[in-house]
């Protein structure tokens, strides 16, 4: 079992979008906002818990290296670039998500 973390600003629609698309049997994901007003503020907990990390923009790599920086040794983060002018579930969301995701999950 993978665990795939997904991290944006605020967790309210890129990183919960990716989440609910990349879910299944073999791939355990979970999402989380760097944002203090964050509907899901990132934690120690998950950053320790993920086997890859998906940041949505530069800026999120940036934060996520200096306030996790013991928890991220080893882990693998990846950069999405996707920029934040996206609806939960967008159908462009879902396209652009699906094409820069998954190559990193086969």
């Amino acid at each position: 079992m993978r665990h795939v973390l997904f991290i944006c600003s605020r967790n309210r629609l890129r990183s919960p979008t990716a989440e609910s698309l990349f879910a299944g049997p073999d791939i355990e994901t979970d999402s989380a906002g760097l944002a203090p007003d964050a509907d899901c503020v990132l934690s120690v907990e998950q950053v320790e818990w993920a086997d890859l990390i998906f940041v949505m923009e530069r800026q999120h790599r940036v934060k996520l290296k200096q306030r996790f920086t013991a928890s991220l040794q080893g882990k693998k983060v990846v950069c999405l670039d996707v920029p934040d002018r996206y609806q939960f579930m967008q159908p462009e969301l879902v396209t652009l998500l699906q094409q820069k995701v998954g190559q990193h999950l086969r």
